[in-house]
């Protein structure tokens, strides 16, 4: 059921019982378990947490409790969920009615009443046949497409404010849980704007301080700041040579894939008036005179070299004195955390570090993400070059297609979900500020990588065209599952991402064949 009342038909409903927790591995789910864990705390209420990393695991749950699981949604969110009495129905008793078979009355009686009833009946019919097909239209039309409401953090922070239980903490959690949505692109830009700002009233409201308290900041203080920031990734943990070679926006808008790339960024730091020598060196060790004005000139250059989109609104977090991190620098490292392939073991080991790093007490795990962070933007980096360099991504009508193989440097990393979706959306940027097919530059893209070698399966993802930035709808989810149904190709469509899909190796050349002559 859809719930209107969070707190009376949800929290209340859960408070007084032992709770089963399921989590999904994104961060904004993470954030979502940690603002629920600390209401629990306060309300000492027991809880078992469970991972559940797709689909199969979360059903074999549902199955066991359904009768119990309630439905939190934003209710101003445009999710255009289909009306009960659309898609459902009682099934109506289409039983002649015994009376007749016993009625007395005269013959032309009967006949009257007989013919009626035909009548009736047949109306009934019809009347289903285009209640049917008006109910597989709703379906299509809602089944179509794939995109994200609000935030599951924001939506848990909003729980708590409503119950005046909000804490800093939590504000941070629903924040880095939107900003995830940000930073993987799910969100449009308005959709971001518009929950920036009912975020940044909280900010406001929970972190207003005095000089007194600017002058004494505690080693345990806390406090989060709006912004606007450069969309930089990790930029004050990094150098910003490296932030710059490796965010997706300035190496697509430079082309630092190729020589002439390479140029324009030389020119670029030249135009901004910074040695090379402190655009080489960690952030922290630059020259405090540099750093103050360091935003404004970055922005004033980024606009000469057709970088206007350099500025975004965001909020950053001091712990005491010394740390501070933007919440997009807390995305990078805990979704790094979770896909870390670097250490083997169980999953959730991933996941419980990921969990962890998002409690200001672990700081080293926090470091330990933004190392592993740092790794992937490379690794991406490195990987779009290639993919570029030696024309990998190819046209095959309807979208474009790019094929890792086996061997790739850094290919066990994009085995893992995220980090795939993370390389084809800098991929498909990179691709469209390259190409000078104007056809190309509006075309979708899948792309594939092995996932696991001994099992013969690839993993598979599908984006939506670069140019479609008014929404995020993306129909590649319906589109698997009817190129796999009509080639019986062996599939799993495990991921909460329906535009994921994991596949043969041997079944994938038609699976893409179904999929052309679908999309075409």
């Amino acid at each position: 059921m859809f719930i209107s009342d969070c707190r009376r038909e949800f929290y209340d409903v859960i408070v007084n019982q032992r709770v089963l927790l399921l989590v999904a591995s994104d961060v904004d789910a993470l954030c979502a378990c940690k603002i629920l864990q600390a209401l629990f705390q306060c309300d000492h209420v027991q809880y078992t947490l469970v991972p559940v990393s797709g689909w199969q695991e979360l059903e074999t749950a549902f199955l066991e409790h359904k009768d119990q699981i309630k439905l939190l949604v934003k209710q101003d969110d445009d999710l255009d969920v289909p009306a009960y009495d659309d898609i459902f129905r009682d099934e109506e008793d289409e039983e002649e009615d015994s009376e007749n078979e016993n009625d007395e009355s005269e013959p032309s009686e009967k006949r009257r009443r007989f013919e009626e009833d035909v009548i009736e009946r047949t109306m009934k019919r019809r009347q289903r046949r285009e209640w049917e097909a008006r109910r597989r239209e709703i379906l299509f039309d809602y089944e179509q497409y794939e995109y994200h409401g609000t935030s599951s953090a924001m939506v848990m922070f909003d729980l708590a404010w409503i119950m005046s239980k909000d804490l800093n903490d939590m504000l941070w959690w629903a924040i880095v849980g939107l900003t995830d949505q940000w930073v993987h692109d799910k969100i449009t830009q308005m959709k971001y704007v518009t929950d920036i700002g009912i975020l940044q009233r909280h900010v406001s409201r929970h972190n207003h301080r005095n000089e007194d308290e600017e002058n004494s900041l505690s080693i345990d203080c806390m406090r989060i700041a709006f912004e606007y920031d450069l969309c930089l990734a990790l930029y004050q943990h990094w150098s910003l040579y490296e932030s710059l070679c490796n965010t997706s926006y300035t190496s697509a808008s430079l082309k630092l894939w190729s020589v002439q790339g390479q140029k324009r960024l030389q020119e670029f730091l030249a135009d901004m008036g910074l040695p090379l020598k402190q655009v080489k060196q960690k952030f922290n060790s630059m020259d405090m005179s540099l750093k103050e004005n360091l935003r404004e000139m970055i922005e004033e250059s980024a606009n000469k070299f057709g970088m206007k989109d350099l500025r975004i609104q965001t909020f950053s977090i001091h712990f005491g004195f010394k740390n501070k991190f933007s919440a997009s620098d807390i995305v990078y490292a805990t979704s790094s955390l979770m896909e870390n392939v670097e250490e083997g073991g169980p999953e959730t080991t991933n996941f419980i570090k990921a969990l962890d790093s998002l409690s200001r007490g672990n700081l080293d795990k926090l470091h330990q993400g933004l190392d592993l962070a740092k790794k992937q933007l490379r690794a991406i980096q490195q990987t779009v070059a290639s993919c570029i360099c030696t024309n990998l991504v190819i046209s095959q009508g309807p979208f474009l297609y790019c094929s890792l193989m086996e061997g790739t440097p850094d290919v066990k990393l994009f085995s893992k979900p995220v980090s795939l979706c993370l390389l084809s959306k800098y991929l498909l940027k990179s691709f469209v500020s390259s190409t000078k097919n104007k056809r190309c530059k509006l075309l979708p893209l899948v792309m594939a990588a092995p996932m696991d070698i001994e099992q013969g399966t690839v993993i598979v993802v599908g984006i939506p065209p670069e140019t479609q930035s008014s929404d995020k709808k993306n129909f590649f989810g319906r589109a698997f599952e009817k190129a796999a149904d009509s080639t019986s190709s062996r599939t799993l469509h495990n991921h909460f991402d329906m535009s994921i899909i994991e596949l043969k190796t041997e079944d994938r050349s038609k699976f893409l064949d179904a999929l052309i002559s679908l999309l075409s």
